[in-house]
């Protein structure tokens, strides 16, 4: 695909102005809640109890055909696309907010959300308020109805067409789109980007995705396209070998940061900046010295690592880039549900880890930047995710853990939780039907000095956060 880029701040694409092909229909819903509740009617896979991870339930004939009928606007923008198991969200937002810092008019495409179904379409960091909402919803519901008599699009699917649609109608210069399950099979897997990422892989979805690190990576993998470059981070062996494949196969190339891309990493801390950490990457093109990596914990490190290396492989491909400004946008990221401090007397933290390699993360995290005496752990977790996996990292950084459920219908029961947590380690622990009874017996248990830690679960640290901060409006215009 040709590239058109800009060099200066306002200046816009010719190919990105155009808008979504109209559909002629009439006007289905007067007000945003109507139009919600319509959209929060399809079938969503991300709340169903049992789900099969095939061609049926994920179909792409489906989803291009519904992208056909609005136009086809996924391909009328530029785009980069992030697939992997864990540190997807982040990576894209600290790329997007590097490509807006350098004068680019960005959307970014994100799944799932922490408080607002709004905040996975963005552009320019600004939520699509109610009223685009409403007026794209009016434009999709013809083709949707008509694809619904044989063939109905599910919730991610029609969120996905909204997203390409946003992005068309707000002239953005390029788009960064994550994966939602997978990659081979995902809804978004219709764009040919200029550049993929694979952020780091680990057993997460096994019962749609399989049981072991190659038949995951092989999903992911299925998001690459014949000589689009790829970028990814060090990875199991299992895992290379395939991504590696795949690349020769897709007639890729594959750069790894750290071995093909010159990267390192640091912590360290300082009287202005507290504990941080800094990375330095280097490829022919670009060079990024002793950068502070905006988010907490060596993972962050390695996502921000990604993010850089993506953005200079948009630079080989006619993007101009400064480097200084990347570094400006990168200070400007912030993320919610990441290490995210929500209320200080008691200290509550909520973050997003929902899978045994991201609790160890955080756990690891936690213990190099936040000071603490004791810290108790509230966890609720999904059925569907390695709970075991999870259970068995949570023992070595928890001094005390309440288990609880969120509204998730794929929810494990805390007695079931607990049951397990007793059998893996032996400790004791106590037992929630509800987030507020939890924070209850947490917060009994704890001091000035302590450390409430909320996690496990998109869901669980979104019913928190609202909780908390309550009064996170969505933008109306």
């Amino acid at each position: 695909m040709a590239i058109e880029v800009r060099t200066t701040g306002k200046k816009r694409t010719k190919k990105s102005s155009s808008k979504v092909a109209s559909v002629k229909s009439k006007r289905a819903f007067r007000s945003y809640p109507q139009a919600i509740k319509y959209l929060y009617e399809r079938t969503d896979y991300e709340k169903e109890k049992c789900l099969r991870y095939n061609v049926t339930t994920f179909n792409l004939v489906r989803m291009k055909k519904l992208l056909s009928l609005l136009g086809n606007p996924h391909s009328k923008i530029h785009t980069v696309h992030i697939a992997g198991t864990k540190g997807k969200g982040s990576t894209a937002t600290m790329l997007g907010k590097m490509l807006e810092a350098n004068g680019y008019r960005v959307g970014l495409y994100t799944s799932p959300h922490v408080v607002h179904l709004h905040e996975r379409i963005t552009v320019d960091s600004k939520m699509v308020s109610t009223s685009e909402m409403r007026d794209m919803l009016n434009r999709i519901y013809a083709p949707v109805e008509r694809m619904s008599k044989t063939d109905a699009p599910t919730f991610f699917e029609i969120m996905t067409a909204l997203a390409f649609m946003h992005f068309i109608d707000k002239s953005v210069d390029i788009a960064v789109i994550e994966t939602g399950l997978g990659g081979r099979l995902d809804s978004t897997n219709v764009i040919k980007p200029q550049v993929v990422g694979i952020t780091s892989l680990s057993i997460d979805h096994q019962h749609q995705l399989g049981l072991t690190i190659d038949s995951i990576a092989e999903e992911k993998a299925g998001i690459f396209k014949r000589g689009v470059p790829v970028v990814t981070v060090e990875q199991e062996p299992a895992a290379m070998r395939v991504l590696k494949s795949r690349a020769v196969a897709a007639e890729a190339t594959l750069s790894v940061t750290g071995n093909d891309i010159d990267f390192s990493h640091r912590f360290e801390t300082s009287r202005e900046d507290g504990p941080h950490t800094r990375i330095c990457l280097t490829t022919p093109t670009s060079k990024f010295e002793h950068v502070r990596v905006p988010l907490h914990g060596k993972h962050q490190a390695i996502n921000c690592g990604l993010a850089l290396a993506m953005l200079d492989k948009l630079k080989a491909v006619g993007y101009k880039i400064d480097n200084e400004k990347a570094s400006v946008g990168l200070s400007e990221v912030f993320l919610a549900g990441r290490m995210e401090m929500i209320w200080d007397d008691p200290r509550i933290m909520i973050d997003a880890a929902h899978n045994a390699a991201s609790i160890k993360a955080l756990i690891h995290a936690i213990g190099q930047n936040i000071p603490y005496d004791s810290m108790v752990v509230i966890f609720g977790c999904n059925y569907d995710k390695d709970v075991r996996g999870m259970l068995e990292r949570l023992q070595y950084g928890a001094d005390k853990v309440v288990f609880t459920r969120s509204n998730s219908v794929k929810a494990v029961p805390p007695d079931d939780l607990a049951e397990m947590y007793t059998e893996i380690c032996g400790k004791m622990c106590q037992t929630a039907s509800s987030l507020g009874q939890a924070l209850q017996l947490a917060k009994s248990a704890v001091s000035k000095e302590d450390l409430i830690c909320i996690t496990g679960s998109f869901y669980l640290i979104g019913q928190a956060k609202m909780r908390f901060q309550p009064n996170q409006a969505i933008p109306s215009v």
